[in-house]
C-alpha cells in the first residue's frame, strides 16, 4: 500500500529517509489503544452522519476482528511500515477493501497519535498507582512489626539519635504516597481527548468529540486544537513525576546496599535477587539495589530529553514530537520495573533487629537526651549542650559507653544529674521518648500506622 500521504510525490522516499524517520519499532505498543479510538471515531463519524452507519458498522467490525486477531496471534504487526497507525490501517484496508479508507474522515495522524498517547499512558499510570500501593502496604505491614526494633537514625551517615525501625521503613511510606498522589493528581491533565482537533485546525465536518470523549473514559475535550496536536506536557510531567519515584527508590536502594554491607548487618537480601562474583566465591552482590540506583540516570535523561524536545518548536505539530515516545516508553517500562524489583527484593529481605542494636552501643546517640533532662531541670540548653559535651568527650577518653556511666561521674559534671538520669541512657529508653507527632516513639509511630492506614484507603 502507498504511504497515507503519497498522492502528491512523484518519486519514492530514500531507503535512509525511511529508517530514519520510521518510528514502528517504538510506537508498535500503541496498537491496542489505537484501534479503540478508532472504533470510537468510527462510531461517531456514523451516528453524526459524516458517513452512513452501514459503513461504522463495517469499520467498527473490521476494527473488532482486526483487535482479536492481534490479541491471538493470527496476525502480526508489519515491522517494515512506517508507523503502528498506517500498519493498523494497510491490515483494516486488507480486510475490508476500500471502506477502510473512510475511517480518517475528519481526523489526522496528529490529533490520533496524541489520543493513542493519552490513552496508553493513562492506563500504565493506573498501573503503577497501584504498584506503588502495593510497595506502600510492605512498608506498612512491616512497620507495624518493628515498632519496638531500635535501630541507629543518622545524619551526615553518622548515628545522630536511635529511632525504630518502624519510623525509618514509614519514610518511605511517605514519600511513596507524595509520589502516588503526584500521579493521581497528573490523570485529569492525561485524561483530556485531541481527537476531533484533526491535523491543527479542527475540521469542518460535524463532529461529535464529546461523544468520544465519553465512549474512550476521557474526562473532557482539548480546548484549542493547535494546543491540542503539539501538547506533550503530560509526558513531561509523567517523567518528572517518574523522576521523583527513582530518586525515592534509589535513596532506599543505596540504604539496601549499605545495610547488607557486613559493617553494617542490617539486613540480609535473599538469594533470589542477589549474584556471585565469577572469581570471588564469598560474594553476595546487590545488584538489583545497584541496577534501581543507576537506572534513576535514565529517568532523568528522558526528562531533559523531553524538555530539550519541547524548549524551541513553533505550533503546532513538528515531528520532532515523535521523539516523545523514546522518552516515555523507556520511562514508563523503569519506573514500573524499578518499583516490582523493589517490593521483590524487600520481601525477600530479612532486617537484623539484633545487628542493628548491637551498633548502638557505645554510640553517643544517646547524649541528647542529657541534654534534655538538665534542661528540664533549669539549666539553659546551651550550657547543657556544653556539660554533655564534656562528658561525651571523657568517655571517649576512658573508652567508657555513655549508657555505662555511673551516677557519681555525672554528678562530677553537673549536681543537677540524678537516678532518673540513668535510666535515660538506655538507647530504647531514648526512642521511646521521642513522643511528638510524627516522632519515632511507640506510641507515635502508632498514630502514623493509623494515618498510613487512611492515606491507602
Amino acid at each position: 500500500m502507498s504511504k497515507l500521504w503519497g498522492g502528491r510525490f512523484e518519486l519514492e522516499t530514500d531507503v535512509e529517509v525511511e529508517k530514519f524517520s520510521a518510528s514502528m519499532n517504538i510506537d508498535r505498543r500503541l496498537w491496542s489503544v489505537d484501534i479503540k479510538a478508532s472504533m470510537a471515531h468510527a462510531r461517531m463519524l456514523g451516528e453524526q452522519a459524516i458517513i452512513s452507519p452501514a459503513d461504522a458498522a463495517q469499520l467498527i467490525a473490521g476494527l473488532n476482528s482486526l483487535h482479536e486477531d492481534l490479541t491471538t496471534g493470527r496476525l502480526e504487526l508489519d515491522s517494515t511500515a512506517e508507523d503502528i497507525h498506517s500498519d493498523i490501517e494497510k491490515k483494516l484496508a486488507e480486510k475490508l477493501g476500500p471502506v477502510a479508507g473512510k475511517l480518517h474522515t475528519a481526523r489526522s495522524r496528529n490529533d490520533q497519535v496524541a489520543t493513542d498517547s493519552r490513552l496508553y499512558l493513562r492506563g500504565e499510570v493506573l498501573s503503577l498507582i497501584e504498584e506503588i500501593k502495593a510497595l506502600q502496604e510492605y512498608f506498612l505491614a512491616s512497620a507495624k512489626i518493628h515498632t519496638q526494633t531500635v535501630l541507629p537514625g543518622f545524619t551526615h551517615l553518622q548515628h545522630a539519635q536511635p529511632v525504630s525501625l518502624a519510623h525509618h521503613l514509614l519514610a518511605y511510606f511517605w514519600m511513596l504516597q507524595r509520589d502516588r498522589e503526584r500521579l493521581e493528581q497528573s490523570l485529569p491533565r492525561i485524561n483530556s481527548l485531541p481527537l476531533g482537533s484533526a491535523a491543527l485546525a479542527g475540521t469542518g465536518f460535524n463532529l461529535d468529540r464529546q461523544a468520544v470523549a465519553a465512549e474512550l473514559g476521557f474526562d473532557k475535550v482539548t480546548e484549542n486544537s493547535l494546543d491540542a496536536v503539539s501538547d506533550r506536557d503530560f509526558v513531561v510531567e509523567f517523567l518528572s513525576n517518574g523522576s521523583l519515584i527513582m530518586m525515592h527508590l534509589s535513596r532506599l536502594s543505596e540504604e539496601l546496599i549499605l545495610w547488607s554491607t557486613p559493617e553494617f548487618a542490617f539486613v540480609q537480601l535473599g538469594d533470589e535477587v542477589t549474584t556471585g562474583s565469577s572469581i570471588m566465591p564469598q560474594k553476595k552482590n546487590p545488584d538489583v539495589a545497584e541496577l534501581i540506583r543507576g537506572r534513576v540516570g535514565r529517568l532523568y535523561g528522558s526528562l531533559m530529553g523531553a524538555l530539550t524536545m519541547l524548549k524551541g518548536l513553533p505550533l503546532s505539530y513538528n515531528r520532532d514530537l515523535q521523539e516523545d515516545k523514546v522518552f516515555l516508553f523507556d520511562g514508563l517500562d523503569t519506573v514500573r520495573a524499578s518499583v516490582r524489583l523493589m517490593l521483590i527484593m524487600l520481601e525477600k529481605a530479612t532486617w537484623k533487629a539484633e545487628s542493628m542494636a548491637k551498633s548502638l552501643r557505645g554510640d553517643f546517640s544517646n547524649a541528647t537526651d542529657l541534654a534534655d533532662d538538665l534542661v528540664t531541670k533549669g539549666l539553659p540548653f546551651r550550657q547543657a549542650h556544653e556539660v554533655i559535651g564534656k562528658i561525651v568527650n571523657h568517655c571517649i577518653k576512658t573508652g567508657l559507653p555513655l549508657e555505662d556511666i555511673t551516677l557519681p561521674a555525672l554528678k562530677g559534671f553537673s549536681p543537677l544529674f540524678d537516678e532518673k538520669s540513668l535510666g535515660l541512657l538506655p538507647h530504647v529508653a531514648v526512642m521511646k521518648a521521642r513522643t511528638s507527632e510524627g516522632g519515632t516513639a511507640p506510641s507515635a509511630v502508632l498514630a502514623q500506622i493509623a494515618k498510613a492506614e487512611l492515606a491507602l484507603g
